[in-house]
């Protein structure tokens, strides 16, 4: 019995900008700035009528070009004030929009060139000897690569010049950009059926932690979905009336990108962006520009809440009304005390994929993901093929609703393994149901660890948080001679040699039941690998106990080594 969501959706047939503008030629505001840089907000700035003007101009320059329908445009760039000007030009043309990790290896942006083949290619100045690298290695047009940078202009709202675009590292995105009075009449193309609105709009790379990286495809149809999903569960409180957001999320990831470029836009939510995240700085954005709600992944929100400055009252945060943290599981500990900046005014909301903590009713702090959002339904999917139906009892959550993906790039079999033929997405995470219809994401199904025929989930272990001396950690499973699995945790200390192996060992034994102590031992390491939004990189700790273990058993084998 699949459970739906209590709020009914019914997406519109409409494509993205069209979704957001109106039509091409609606009368927009040009006086409330919508989109600000942090650092120089007076003149630097979107909006909503010059984003949309902006966004005009480049599709308007793409089309020039030749870019087709169906054509890819990858970024790789960290947060950009013009990131969003790309994004939506390029879905204006009906083009798809790729972006990339900026801190990716030569290697790993050649697999993504490879596999989307990209036609344009704009890689930030610090990027620009890897995205080189990358495209000779891909076999591709080396001449399909741009600079991307801030236009050099004072405003948002200025206009540039062909000599201003000059550079000494070669093609500028900014060439790419028509003239005012061409992007004015730039009309983009309306959708008014199913079949054009699930035209391919973005190709989000998955962190590839299971297997190599892989596009997920999602559609206009989608991307208005998920908009309207998360506009209605998390910008719907009317306590809050004027709304002011940080944008301290990487824009080249789903996450910064849906809500910011998307959402917060939709919304009218005036943004402040910054560039990179930069912990102090958050701080200073938030105390400066009277931030009203964060939008964070754990490893900030853990941050922010053990941070000396934060603690100390160094920063005014008194403005912010709400703090949602999505992307990977939190333990009660850690948002507990980030709630105690607030003096527990302020209550941590969790969220995941299809699952939201609504504003006014979501109650106390809780580990919960909060209930389906609307237009979803779920169901959870034990190993046997059965299904779940007990509160309270786990099983692998499988979703379906307009938001859902469409299908992975070019991998019709790895789709087929993922999603079923009536459109159930399986996502490989644990998950279980309480009476009150509320969802808690318990941990990965590859994840979990099998201790003498029990399963154990690591989130539960990694509560170590709460333990003064420990800053960060994450637990895996390690293999036995006898097949079984032993729970080893490893562990970033707050300061070196304060503590050892065996209090942590102790520490967990004094909390969980006998099957899930750390049998495994403890490892100190000096950071838990994570990808972009917080979530471990549990392949990268089992690659490293693969190859400590062969190095045991050729020392046994040789002892001279």
């Amino acid at each position: 019995m699949p459970y739906e969501s209590r709020w009914p959706l019914s997406p519109p047939y409409i494509s993205l900008p069209s979704l957001l503008f109106g039509t091409p030629n609606a009368k927009l505001s040009d006086t409330q700035k919508i989109l600000l840089d942090w650092t120089r907000p007076e003149t630097h700035y979107f909006t909503l009528h010059s984003l949309r003007e902006w966004s005009k101009r480049f599709a308007a320059g793409l089309t020039a070009a030749g870019l087709q329908k169906g054509d890819r445009l990858m970024l790789i760039s960290g947060n950009s004030l013009w990131t969003p000007v790309v994004v939506l030009g390029t879905l204006m043309v009906g083009g798809i929009y790729n972006s990339a990790n900026p801190a990716g290896t030569a290697r790993e942006l050649a697999y993504q060139l490879k596999d989307s083949e990209p036609r344009f290619v704009f890689a930030a100045a610090n990027c620009l000897g890897p995205a080189r690298e990358a495209i000779k290695s891909a076999g591709l047009d080396e001449s399909c690569i741009y600079v991307f940078e801030d236009l050099p202009s004072h405003s948002a709202t200025a206009s540039r010049t062909q000599e201003d675009l000059l550079t000494g590292d070669g093609q500028h995105w900014g060439s790419f950009v028509s003239p005012p009075e061409v992007g004015a009449t730039f009309d983009w193309e309306e959708y008014t059926s199913a079949e054009m609105a699930n035209h391919t709009a973005i190709l989000f790379y998955s962190s590839g932690t299971t297997g190599l990286p892989k596009g997920v495809e999602v559609t206009h149809y989608s991307l208005v979905a998920t908009t309207m999903q998360l506009i209605m569960t998390q910008l719907s409180d009317r306590n809050i009336t004027q709304r002011r957001g940080i944008c301290v999320l990487p824009m080249y990831h789903g996450l910064g990108l849906v809500y910011y470029v998307f959402v917060a836009t939709k919304a009218r939510m005036q943004t402040y962006l910054m560039q990179r995240y930069n912990l102090e700085n958050m701080l200073s954005c938030i105390d400066r520009y009277k931030i009203t709600e964060l939008l964070l992944v754990p490893t900030i929100l853990v941050a922010v809440a053990k941070h000396p400055a934060a603690r100390r009252g160094k920063y005014d945060l008194s403005s912010v009304r709400k703090v949602v943290a999505g992307a990977a599981p939190i333990g009660m500990e850690v948002t507990t005390q980030f709630e105690e900046l607030w003096s527990g005014r302020l209550k941590v909301r969790q969220a995941w994929g299809i699952c939201w903590n609504e504003t006014e009713s979501a109650g106390p702090s809780s580990i919960s993901v909060g209930e389906l959002v609307p237009g979803a339904t779920a169901r959870l999917i034990l190993e046997d093929g059965t299904e779940e139906l007990r509160p309270g009892a786990p099983g692998e959550l499988w979703i379906r609703g307009p938001n859902v993906m469409k299908r992975y790039w070019r991998k019709p079999k790895e789709t087929a393994e993922t999603k079923t033929s009536d459109g159930w997405l399986k996502t490989g995470d644990i998950a279980y149901r309480d009476d009150n219809g509320r969802w808690y994401i318990v941990d990965r199904k590859k994840e979990l660890i099998k201790v003498r025929g029990a399963q154990v989930a690591p989130a539960e272990l990694e509560a170590l948080l709460e333990h003064p001396q420990i800053v960060d950690a994450a637990v895996i499973g390690v293999k036995t001679s006898s097949g079984d699995e032993d729970p080893r945790a490893y562990v970033v200390p707050r300061k070196v040699d304060v503590i050892t192996e065996q209090e942590v060992v102790d520490f967990v034994a004094s909390k969980v039941s006998k099957i899930k102590r750390l049998t495994g031992g403890v490892v100190f390491l000096p950071a838990i690998p994570k990808n972009a939004s917080g979530k471990i990189l549990r392949k990268i700790l089992r690659e490293q106990v693969t190859k400590d273990q062969l190095a045991r058993s050729n020392t046994h084998l040789n002892p001279r080594l």
